[in-house]
């Protein structure tokens, strides 16, 4: 248990003089990659700062959020049927989809081929909600109650119409794997204010509509090409809720502590011969699980949480795992100043059984997300946390499958559907954007993905154009190569 004794033990002759014969090219690599080192030791004036501190210059103006919390929805929300009811649904229900809404549009191979392609109208009623009378579905009768809270934008849209590159591209601004997640770009940026947490947290929760829903892979909140100390830290369900943080039978804190001390000498040692950031990285990561030891299990004791606070958020709220549980660990995340959290929730890809899934689904988000949102503001922490609703596309409005089939769905449709913001920078109580009279096409304010992107950067108070990072020869950012625009009728 003594790696320094272990270092030397196996410093053999051969591998000393092998050393010295690399040492003209250790010299030229460390010179290569001395900028990335620098940035991974917190040398002064590098970029990066040091532990736990951003960017130097970041934020680039004073934000309105410190901290965000991302509610994904996997799976593909339903729009039409929980936040864009229009008159003309209902009056054309069953017939085919007029030829001039539905245009040339890509649509998937699982409705391509039908021979029709009947308009369905919502689910359920609605009523409009708040002092701006905004449609909200029956299904959520708890966020309708928050409406005056939320802005929702019904104008979003993107390129990707499949599962695994539309969720990647919301969460990296990227189709392809491998880029840094919204999380470890923020961390990235703006550093964390606690030293005994990460700044960027994952949970995933599965619905009780599609089950199994998609999968969520952890590149979801990975760092991509940024230093891996920017990694998300997926919180689990259960008795151990961080992998391998439990120090092994018959090792005791003060051991645990006098080990890492002599690793963290040695990976200081091989740092500075090879000029690699990741083994600094490594470090981090190290005390960081040695600190989480104690940090974790204060954070998930929920014992102290009033009944009324418990009862806000639901009968789930103390089932561990369940998007309720979730939720509550957000709220608890955020107090303690953790930069970055996001829960994905699977389950919305309803392609089949809709009129029994959906109402499933919409039972498991309802009550914990407005519990949430009432908590955050009730603590004060709304006014400078930013709350994102989100999901990776839309659903059609024609039906998958036979009109009134019990097992009939809805397809993905990317081309537009909603989204909503609440809390730290952004305007309660509004929608921005709008559709046709089929919820197809968008009529008013487009919102591409990589604007609502560029608009978290900017209530963090970062401009997205100047927030990069160096990747193949590239000045790689969140917001990618293309344009990209601030929201800012939305700002308040």
């Amino acid at each position: 248990m003594q790696p320094a004794h272990d270092y030397l033990r196996h410093l053999t002759r051969r591998t000393f003089i092998g050393r010295n014969a690399r040492g003209i090219g250790g010299v030229a690599l460390g010179a290569l990659l001395s900028s990335d080192l620098a940035l991974a030791l917190g040398a002064p004036g590098a970029a990066g700062g040091a532990v736990g501190k951003g960017l130097p210059g970041l934020p680039h103006f004073a934000p309105k959020a410190k901290r965000v919390l991302c509610l994904f929805q996997s799976g593909g929300l339903s729009h039409v049927d929980l936040f864009d009811d229009k008159p003309m649904l209902h009056r054309h229900a069953g017939l085919d989809l007029p030829a001039s809404i539905k245009g040339t549009q890509r649509i998937t191979g699982m409705t391509s081929n039908q021979s029709a392609f009947p308009v369905v109208p919502p689910l359920m009623t609605g009523r409009r909600c708040g002092k701006h009378g905004t449609w909200i579905s029956d299904l959520l009768p708890n966020i309708q109650t928050i409406a005056d809270d939320i802005c929702i934008i019904k104008s979003l849209h993107t390129e990707a119409i499949n599962h695994d590159p539309a969720i990647t591209y919301m969460n990296t601004g990227n189709q392809l794997p491998g880029y840094a997640s919204m999380g470890a770009w923020a961390s990235y940026g703006l550093g964390t204010e606690n030293q005994n947490l990460p700044a960027f947290i994952a949970m995933v929760s599965q619905g009780t509509g599609k089950n199994p829903g998609q999968p969520i892979f952890s590149r979801l909140w990975s760092s991509g090409f940024l230093p891996a100390s920017h990694q998300g830290v997926g919180l689990r369900a259960g008795a151990n809720p961080v992998l391998y943080l439990n120090n092994p039978p018959g090792v005791d804190r003060p051991q645990r502590r006098a080990m890492l001390d002599d690793l963290a000498k040695l990976n200081h040692r091989r740092a500075a011969e090879l000029g690699d950031p990741e083994t600094v990285a490594r470090i981090d990561a190290y005390e960081m699980a040695f600190r989480m030891q104690t940090s974790v299990p204060e954070l998930t004791d929920i014992s102290q949480e009033s009944a009324a606070t418990l009862a806000d958020y639901g009968p789930e709220v103390k089932k561990p795992g369940s998007y309720a549980a979730n939720c509550l660990l957000a709220r608890r995340l955020l107090e303690r100043d953790v930069r970055f959290v996001q829960l994905f929730h699977r389950g919305w890809d309803q392609h089949i059984a809709m009129a029994r899934q959906l109402p499933n689904q919409c039972r498991d988000i309802d009550q914990p997300t407005a519990a949430l949102i009432r908590d955050l503001k009730q603590r004060g922490l709304l006014e400078d946390t930013l709350v994102v609703f989100a999901t990776e596309f839309g659903r059609t409005v024609f039906s998958q499958g036979k009109l009134g089939d019990p097992n009939s769905g809805r397809d993905h449709h990317g081309r537009a559907f909603t989204v909503w913001l609440a809390g730290g920078g952004i305007k309660g109580g509004m929608e921005y954007g709008a559709t046709d009279d089929f919820c197809y096409n968008i009529t008013e304010n487009p919102v591409h993905l990589r604007d609502l992107h560029a608009t978290i950067l900017h209530c963090l108070g970062i401009d997205h154009a100047r927030f990069t990072h160096r990747f193949r020869g590239l000045n790689a950012r969140l917001t990618g190569v293309e344009e990209a625009h601030v929201v800012r009728a939305i700002l308040a």
